[in-house]
């Protein structure tokens, strides 16, 4: 198919049909007959809008107060809040509960990256998109000291427990890009902290350094990844097929919350401005 988004990256989508079968593209493993995909998936109502973490958002001088937001945390949530008292632990645990971290969520799953591309239904004026990143191919690009950690435990992405052996603290993980000749990404699998880390197969993007945004980093390893635009015209569309395959707010945020926000956007007619009933937005994650 002709790519005629303005970005190289860029392939925009005309159909569901052509949609599923973007977002499957490449998965098939050859050696060992199966479909396994090497994509790690984030969702994004707006094609817009970058990939700066939540610690960057909080703009200032950020960058010292990033083990002061994380010790206090430690200090003042519920001793039981981590498993262990690892740091990549108390971070994971930090980045579900809303305090700014440098981690960025991500999904095994496409069709949960495209139920965040159109959960919100008042941007459903813009192309929403899918950043697809090749996880495996990153790893390359890691430190010697981080790869050979992966090779020998057989992996492509890091447990807390691996990371750990790794890189006991966020100093000596920052301290390893001197070993590669340029910033890195790690990709960590989180402790399945809840149902809700469960229901959306979700696990975290790490740069090793704070200041930058993931997509400022990928723009210069353009072989790593590519995008999937979601046109707006195609929102609805998308939007009611998940809703019948069970992919909504109610299966990925277990409670009362995730049910409320399913219902009002589920119940709202076409035209209609929810905003008022959505406390959350599905992109600030």
């Amino acid at each position: 198919m002709e790519n005629t988004a303005q970005e190289p990256n860029d392939l925009r989508v005309s159909s569901w049909s052509e949609l599923v079968e973007q977002l499957y593209h490449g998965s098939w493993d050859q050696s060992i007959e199966r479909y396994r995909s090497n994509y790690a998936f984030r969702g994004l109502s707006n094609a817009a809008y970058d990939m700066k973490t939540s610690l960057i958002r909080m703009g200032g001088d950020f960058v010292p107060l990033e083990k002061h937001l994380l010790r206090n945390f430690r200090k003042y949530a519920h001793r039981d809040a981590a498993p262990g008292d690892s740091v990549w632990n108390w971070l994971s645990v930090a980045q579900h509960r809303g305090l700014p971290t440098r981690l960025l969520d991500w999904t095994y799953s496409p069709f949960v990256a495209i139920h965040f591309a159109t959960a919100n239904v008042n941007r459903f004026d813009v192309d929403g998109v899918v950043w697809c990143v090749d996880y495996v191919k990153t790893n390359q690009l890691l430190p010697a000291k981080l790869r050979n950690a992966l090779s020998k435990e057989g992996s492509h992405v890091f447990t807390v427990e691996l990371l750990d052996h790794a890189a006991p603290d966020l100093e000596t993980f920052d301290g390893l890009t001197g070993e590669a000749d340029d910033e890195f990404v790690v990709f960590l699998e989180s402790p399945s902290l809840d149902e809700r880390i469960v229901n959306q197969y979700a696990f975290f993007s790490l740069l090793s350094n704070p200041k930058t945004a993931l997509d400022s980093w990928l723009a210069n390893h353009p072989e790593l990844f590519r995008r999937i635009i979601i046109p707006a015209e195609l929102k609805w569309e998308v939007r009611d097929k998940l809703d019948q395959a069970n992919i909504n707010e109610r299966v990925l945020f277990p409670g009362l919350d995730g049910l409320s926000r399913w219902l009002t956007r589920h119940y709202s007619p076409r035209n209609s401005d929810v905003r008022s009933g959505r406390p959350h937005d599905p992109d600030l994650r």
